[in-house]
């Protein structure tokens, strides 16, 4: 494993000059679609929430070179987790909307947009209220969504069990449980990732914030049919911002990482009571300093394994990974300036973020 250069794109070449980049520059995806690659990403005033939110959409066939214009995304409240799905020779883009206060976490709906001709056409809702996407994948032949609901009470006083769902469709227009006799797969995760297990059936992760369900991560292994209860194993690090890919027989992860506490967020206590521990473990989080990772996931035995830091500090992650052959990868992610400060992760929060890429490269 060998990590090559690092470059900045926001801003730099992936800004044409239709798009104002502004100061907090994060939550990303990129995707290969028709010979073209595109990057979405949402920018504000701030990493927190902010009726000035935009998402932009940019491509291009030389990603050393200069990115062309295509769409944005502005509706007076903030819109996160911008992701692409490339589909039976479709490319959709997936959102969420949020609040416009910035000391509030307050999910609205998922989005859902598609690229038709040169054209986007315009976002319309595809899910209830409170619900939040994570990743678009297609395992198997079939478009699957990542979804969950009950993370508008995660960072309260009063959190609730959250709940994670399997999301597909037939049609790329209308999305629902896969089985809606078993829709949760999950109960106490939020962002989750999942990919084919080498040897069969998938590998999922999920992080969990409590304190329903514990806090850190599950790694789960998932059945062929997706929707058979889950083999959870647990891990008190909080794998943030999931993103996993394969090479040969491997799983990798690109994930947030503590570095504090042996980058464990549960510690392990057995007080205060769960609600208030939470509390407790999420300010701790806050407070520590962070980086852009590299993981192996492993399923017999299962267990993660950390093998490297990207440059990265400050507030840093949501991670995209681009394979380029022959054992090479672009990994797409955002961070506090990589040569100033190192920042705990809050302090990180309120300053600028940049977008990066990283040349990636892994033995066969």
């Amino acid at each position: 494993m060998q990590l090559g250069e690092t470059y900045r794109i926001v801003p730099g070449r992936a800004v044409p000059r239709e798009v104002n980049a502004q100061r907090a520059n994060n939550n990303l995806d990129v995707a290969v679609h028709d010979g073209r690659r595109y990057l979405v990403w949402r920018t504000a005033p701030i990493h927190f929430a902010s009726p000035k939110t935009m998402l932009y959409v940019v491509s291009t066939d030389d990603p050393r070179g200069d990115w062309r214009y295509e769409t944005e995304v502005s509706l007076g409240r903030d819109v996160r987790e911008p992701r692409f799905l490339s589909w039976d020779g479709r490319l959709f883009l997936f959102f969420t909307t949020l609040g416009r206060t910035a000391h509030l976490f307050e999910p609205d709906r998922i989005h859902l947009m598609e690229r038709v001709g040169d054209t986007w056409t315009d976002p319309r809702p595809i899910s209830p209220p409170g619900y939040l996407a994570w990743r678009p994948r297609v395992l198997r032949g079939r478009p699957v969504l990542t979804v969950y609901g009950g993370g508008g009470a995660i960072y309260t006083t009063d959190a609730e069990p959250t709940g994670v769902e399997l999301w597909t469709t037939t049609d790329g227009s209308t999305w629902g449980p896969i089985d809606p006799s078993r829709r949760v797969a999950h109960v106490g995760g939020s962002e989750t990732e999942i990919i084919d297990a080498p040897g069969g059936g998938f590998v999922a992760v999920t992080r969990k914030e409590g304190p329903y369900g514990g806090w850190g991560s599950d790694v789960c292994l998932v059945p062929d049919d997706l929707v058979s209860p889950w083999e959870r194993h647990s891990f008190p690090i909080k794998l943030d911002s999931p993103f996993a890919f394969r090479h040969d027989d491997g799983v990798y992860l690109v994930a947030r990482r503590q570095l504090a506490n042996g980058g464990r967020f549960d510690l392990g206590w057995s007080k205060p009571d769960v609600q208030r521990r939470t509390k407790l473990y999420q300010a701790m989080y806050w407070l520590t300093r962070k980086r852009t990772s590299l993981w192996t996931i492993e399923t017999d035995p299962v267990q993660v394994r950390w093998l490297t830091d990207l440059p990265s500090r400050g507030d840093t992650c949501f991670p995209a990974v681009v394979g380029e052959g022959a054992g090479r990868f672009t990994v797409y992610n955002y961070s506090s300036p990589i040569d100033g400060r190192d920042r705990r992760w809050v302090s990180g929060q309120l300053g600028p973020t940049w977008i990066y890429a990283t040349e990636l490269e892994l033995s066969g």
